[in-house]
Protein backbone atom coordinates (compact mmCIF):
# COMPACT_ATOMS: atom_id res chain seq x y z
CA UNK A 1 0.00 0.00 0.00
CA UNK A 2 1.47 3.31 -1.14
CA UNK A 3 0.13 6.83 -0.74
CA UNK A 4 1.12 10.42 -0.20
CA UNK A 5 -0.97 12.40 2.28
CA UNK A 6 -0.92 15.38 4.61
CA UNK A 7 -0.42 14.35 8.23
CA UNK A 8 0.20 15.47 11.78
CA UNK A 9 2.82 13.72 13.88
CA UNK A 10 1.27 12.34 17.09
CA UNK A 11 4.39 10.78 18.59
CA UNK A 12 7.75 9.27 17.68
CA UNK A 13 9.77 6.61 19.47
CA UNK A 14 13.32 5.39 18.75
CA UNK A 15 13.69 2.31 16.58
CA UNK A 16 17.15 0.94 15.94
CA UNK A 17 20.23 3.15 16.02
CA UNK A 18 19.09 5.98 13.77
CA UNK A 19 15.40 5.54 12.99
CA UNK A 20 12.10 6.19 14.72
CA UNK A 21 8.58 4.83 14.51
CA UNK A 22 6.24 7.78 14.08
CA UNK A 23 2.53 7.71 14.75
CA UNK A 24 0.84 9.85 12.11
CA UNK A 25 -2.69 11.19 11.81
CA UNK A 26 -3.18 11.39 8.06
CA UNK A 27 -5.94 13.33 6.35
CA UNK A 28 -7.35 10.52 4.23
CA UNK A 29 -5.82 7.28 5.54
CA UNK A 30 -6.35 7.51 9.30
CA UNK A 31 -3.80 6.87 12.01
CA UNK A 32 -0.68 5.15 10.72
CA UNK A 33 2.53 3.95 12.31
CA UNK A 34 5.55 4.29 10.03
CA UNK A 35 9.27 3.74 10.27
CA UNK A 36 11.20 6.92 9.45
CA UNK A 37 14.81 6.28 8.46
CA UNK A 38 17.19 8.78 10.02
CA UNK A 39 14.43 10.10 12.25
CA UNK A 40 16.75 10.25 15.26
CA UNK A 41 19.02 12.76 13.54
CA UNK A 42 19.28 16.34 14.74
CA UNK A 43 18.01 17.54 11.38
CA UNK A 44 14.78 15.53 11.51
CA UNK A 45 13.88 15.77 15.21
CA UNK A 46 12.18 19.20 14.95
CA UNK A 47 9.49 17.92 12.59
CA UNK A 48 8.97 14.67 14.48
CA UNK A 49 7.54 16.50 17.49
CA UNK A 50 3.88 16.02 18.38
CA UNK A 51 1.79 18.44 16.34
CA UNK A 52 4.26 18.86 13.50
CA UNK A 53 2.53 18.96 10.13
CA UNK A 54 4.17 16.96 7.37
CA UNK A 55 3.63 15.54 3.93
CA UNK A 56 4.01 11.78 4.28
CA UNK A 57 5.14 9.57 1.42
CA UNK A 58 4.04 6.21 2.86
CA UNK A 59 5.03 2.75 1.64
CA UNK A 60 4.06 -0.70 2.95
CA UNK A 61 4.23 -4.19 1.46
CA UNK A 62 0.74 -5.03 2.76
CA UNK A 63 -1.90 -3.16 4.73
CA UNK A 64 -1.02 -5.22 7.85
CA UNK A 65 2.72 -4.54 7.88
CA UNK A 66 4.53 -1.64 9.51
CA UNK A 67 5.13 0.79 6.69
CA UNK A 68 7.88 3.30 6.15
CA UNK A 69 7.50 6.99 5.40
CA UNK A 70 9.51 9.84 4.01
CA UNK A 71 8.38 13.05 5.68
CA UNK A 72 8.60 16.63 4.50
CA UNK A 73 7.77 19.45 6.95
CA UNK A 74 4.87 21.81 6.24
CA UNK A 75 4.88 25.15 8.10
CA UNK A 76 6.53 25.92 11.42
CA UNK A 77 4.51 23.43 13.43
CA UNK A 78 4.76 23.36 17.24
CA UNK A 79 7.87 25.57 17.34
CA UNK A 80 5.53 28.59 17.42
CA UNK A 81 4.31 27.41 20.85
CA UNK A 82 7.69 26.99 22.54
CA UNK A 83 7.16 30.13 24.65
CA UNK A 84 3.80 28.86 25.95
CA UNK A 85 4.27 25.73 28.12
CA UNK A 86 0.53 25.43 28.76
CA UNK A 87 -0.27 25.36 25.04
CA UNK A 88 2.49 22.80 24.51
CA UNK A 89 0.90 20.70 27.25
CA UNK A 90 -2.42 21.02 25.47
CA UNK A 91 -0.82 19.91 22.23
CA UNK A 92 0.70 16.85 23.92
CA UNK A 93 -2.70 16.02 25.41
CA UNK A 94 -4.48 16.37 22.06
CA UNK A 95 -1.94 14.09 20.37
CA UNK A 96 -2.28 11.51 23.16
CA UNK A 97 -6.08 11.56 23.01
CA UNK A 98 -6.10 11.19 19.22
CA UNK A 99 -3.51 8.41 19.27
CA UNK A 100 -5.32 6.51 22.02
CA UNK A 101 -8.84 6.95 20.66
CA UNK A 102 -8.48 6.48 16.92
CA UNK A 103 -8.18 2.95 15.54
CA UNK A 104 -5.23 2.34 13.26
CA UNK A 105 -5.63 2.29 9.47
CA UNK A 106 -9.23 3.55 9.46
CA UNK A 107 -9.91 6.81 7.59
CA UNK A 108 -11.16 9.55 9.93
CA UNK A 109 -10.97 12.81 7.96
CA UNK A 110 -13.22 14.50 10.52
CA UNK A 111 -10.68 13.81 13.25
CA UNK A 112 -7.92 15.26 11.08
CA UNK A 113 -9.90 18.46 10.49
CA UNK A 114 -10.71 18.76 14.21
CA UNK A 115 -7.03 18.36 15.09
CA UNK A 116 -6.13 20.93 12.44
CA UNK A 117 -8.59 23.45 13.90
CA UNK A 118 -7.22 22.88 17.40
CA UNK A 119 -3.65 23.38 16.20
CA UNK A 120 -4.65 26.79 14.86
CA UNK A 121 -6.37 27.69 18.15
CA UNK A 122 -3.33 27.02 20.35
CA UNK A 123 -2.00 30.46 19.40
CA UNK A 124 -4.95 32.11 21.22
CA UNK A 125 -4.58 31.40 24.97
CA UNK A 126 -8.11 32.41 25.98
CA UNK A 127 -9.74 30.33 23.26
CA UNK A 128 -7.96 27.02 22.85
CA UNK A 129 -9.26 25.21 25.98
CA UNK A 130 -12.85 25.56 24.71
CA UNK A 131 -11.75 24.50 21.21
CA UNK A 132 -10.09 21.46 22.80
CA UNK A 133 -13.47 20.45 24.25
CA UNK A 134 -15.01 20.76 20.78
CA UNK A 135 -12.11 18.71 19.39
CA UNK A 136 -12.93 15.89 21.80
CA UNK A 137 -16.64 16.13 20.96
CA UNK A 138 -15.67 15.91 17.29
CA UNK A 139 -13.60 12.79 17.95
CA UNK A 140 -16.57 11.17 19.66
CA UNK A 141 -18.80 11.99 16.71
CA UNK A 142 -16.27 10.72 14.18
CA UNK A 143 -16.02 7.45 16.13
CA UNK A 144 -19.80 7.00 16.14
CA UNK A 145 -20.45 8.17 19.71
CA UNK A 146 -21.56 11.71 18.98
CA UNK A 147 -23.48 13.66 21.62
CA UNK A 148 -27.07 14.52 20.66
CA UNK A 149 -27.45 18.12 21.83
CA UNK A 150 -30.18 19.10 19.37
CA UNK A 151 -33.23 18.67 21.63
CA UNK A 152 -34.34 17.42 25.03
CA UNK A 153 -34.34 13.63 25.31
CA UNK A 154 -37.44 13.77 27.54
CA UNK A 155 -39.68 16.50 26.12
CA UNK A 156 -38.30 16.89 22.61
CA UNK A 157 -38.02 20.65 23.18
CA UNK A 158 -35.09 22.71 21.97
CA UNK A 159 -35.02 25.36 24.71
CA UNK A 160 -33.17 25.54 28.04
CA UNK A 161 -30.88 22.61 27.30
CA UNK A 162 -28.62 22.59 30.36
CA UNK A 163 -27.76 18.94 31.06
CA UNK A 164 -26.70 15.75 29.30
CA UNK A 165 -27.65 12.21 30.24
CA UNK A 166 -24.47 10.36 31.28
CA UNK A 167 -25.92 7.15 29.88
CA UNK A 168 -27.17 8.18 26.44
CA UNK A 169 -25.28 11.41 25.65
CA UNK A 170 -28.56 13.22 24.88
CA UNK A 171 -29.40 16.73 26.07
CA UNK A 172 -31.95 17.35 28.81
CA UNK A 173 -33.82 20.60 29.47
CA UNK A 174 -33.82 22.48 32.77
CA UNK A 175 -37.45 21.61 33.47
CA UNK A 176 -37.33 17.95 32.50
CA UNK A 177 -34.05 17.31 34.25
CA UNK A 178 -34.70 19.17 37.51
CA UNK A 179 -35.70 16.05 39.50
CA UNK A 180 -32.49 14.29 38.39
CA UNK A 181 -30.06 17.21 38.41
CA UNK A 182 -27.56 15.48 40.70
CA UNK A 183 -27.26 12.57 38.25
CA UNK A 184 -26.86 14.59 35.04
CA UNK A 185 -23.80 16.17 33.42
CA UNK A 186 -23.71 19.94 32.97
CA UNK A 187 -24.03 21.14 29.36
CA UNK A 188 -22.11 24.42 28.91
CA UNK A 189 -23.76 26.83 26.43
CA UNK A 190 -20.68 27.13 24.21
CA UNK A 191 -21.17 23.52 23.14
CA UNK A 192 -24.56 24.45 21.65
CA UNK A 193 -23.28 27.22 19.41
CA UNK A 194 -20.20 29.28 18.62
CA UNK A 195 -22.07 32.49 19.45
CA UNK A 196 -22.45 31.58 23.14
CA UNK A 197 -19.95 33.22 25.46
CA UNK A 198 -17.88 31.47 28.11
CA UNK A 199 -18.85 31.68 31.76
CA UNK A 200 -16.76 30.68 34.75
CA UNK A 201 -16.69 26.89 34.98
CA UNK A 202 -17.91 26.27 31.43
CA UNK A 203 -14.64 24.83 30.14
CA UNK A 204 -14.33 22.53 33.15
CA UNK A 205 -17.91 21.33 32.56
CA UNK A 206 -17.07 20.73 28.90
CA UNK A 207 -14.01 18.64 29.75
CA UNK A 208 -16.00 16.68 32.32
CA UNK A 209 -18.62 15.98 29.66
CA UNK A 210 -16.33 14.84 26.86
CA UNK A 211 -14.04 13.02 29.30
CA UNK A 212 -16.97 10.99 30.63
CA UNK A 213 -17.94 9.73 27.18
CA UNK A 214 -14.38 9.23 25.97
CA UNK A 215 -13.78 7.06 29.02
CA UNK A 216 -17.11 5.22 28.76
CA UNK A 217 -17.23 4.54 25.03
CA UNK A 218 -13.62 4.65 23.84
CA UNK A 219 -10.92 4.07 26.46
CA UNK A 220 -12.70 1.74 28.90
CA UNK A 221 -13.56 -0.83 26.18
CA UNK A 222 -9.85 -0.82 25.30
CA UNK A 223 -8.98 -1.35 28.99
CA UNK A 224 -7.06 1.94 29.06
CA UNK A 225 -7.35 5.03 31.25
CA UNK A 226 -7.71 8.50 29.79
CA UNK A 227 -4.22 9.68 28.73
CA UNK A 228 -2.02 11.02 31.53
CA UNK A 229 -1.14 13.99 29.32
CA UNK A 230 -4.80 15.04 29.41
CA UNK A 231 -4.88 14.77 33.22
CA UNK A 232 -1.70 16.89 33.44
CA UNK A 233 -3.19 19.51 31.10
CA UNK A 234 -6.35 19.83 33.19
CA UNK A 235 -4.30 20.22 36.37
CA UNK A 236 -2.25 23.00 34.79
CA UNK A 237 -5.32 24.74 33.36
CA UNK A 238 -6.88 24.68 36.83
CA UNK A 239 -3.70 26.12 38.39
CA UNK A 240 -3.77 28.91 35.79
CA UNK A 241 -7.48 29.59 36.48
CA UNK A 242 -8.32 28.75 32.87
CA UNK A 243 -11.19 26.35 33.57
Amino acid sequence: MDFTDDAFVLSARPHGDTGVVAELLTENHGRRAAYVAGGASRKMKPFLQAGARVSADYRARTSDHLGSARLEPMGEGPSALFDDPLALGGLAAAAAVAQGALPEREPHPGAFLAFEALMGAFAVPDVWPAVFVRFEAGLLEDLGFGLDLSRCAVSGGMDELVWVSPRTGRAVSATAGAPYADKLLTLPPFMLGAQAGLRAGDVRAGFDLTGHFLEQFVFHPLNRPLPSARVWMLDKLAEADRL
